[in-house]
């Protein structure tokens, strides 16, 4: 296998694993479009992904996909991986803030996504720094991508039952 292809899919590894539990908690809730608010999951939303928006920024210019990868021991990614993947979320996560009611189910998979994923980061970020011994890029906006993430899961969870969107 091709280092850069290893690299790659063994350093998204745990986003696939997120994602598959965002599939999972989007494909066995209700997706009854008509009932309900999805003002607040929406507000939520749009506040996430400007964070994402920012961490990505912060990443970049942080050196991240060279930093991230070598510390796993695998090649740097290259950097048109990284800024097209980035912004192929950021497009996902625009598209279905933007009209929800077009991809019901896979609206709740890319929102279940976004908040897992901040989750994670504000996370991952703190645990990356002290691993490295100092700052790792990310770290400043994981805090506010990781609040945001918990607020749109509490969000999520709390109209899971009323199928709020």
């Amino acid at each position: 296998m091709d280092g850069q292809l290893r690299s790659i899919l063994l350093g998204t590894s745990g986003l696939a694993v997120v994602a598959a539990i965002a599939a999972a908690l989007a494909w066995s809730g209700p997706r009854d479009w008509r009932s309900g608010s999805f003002g607040a999951v929406r507000r939520l939303g749009w506040l996430a992904v400007a964070a994402q928006a920012l961490h990505f920024a912060e990443e970049w210019l942080g050196g991240f996909p060279d930093r991230f990868p070598t510390l796993l021991g695998l090649a740097a990614w290259r950097p048109g991986f990284f800024v097209g993947f980035n912004l192929a979320w950021l497009a996902i996560w625009l598209l279905v803030l933007v009209r929800p009611r077009a991809w019901p189910g896979f609206t709740l998979f890319a929102l279940w996504f976004l908040a897992l994923a901040g989750l994670v980061n504000g996370l991952a970020h703190p645990i990356l720094s002290l691993a490295s011994g100092g700052y790792f890029p990310g770290l400043w906006t994981s805090l506010l991508v990781g609040t945001a993430g918990l607020f749109l899961l509490l969000a999520l969870g709390r109209n899971r039952n009323a199928a709020a969107i």
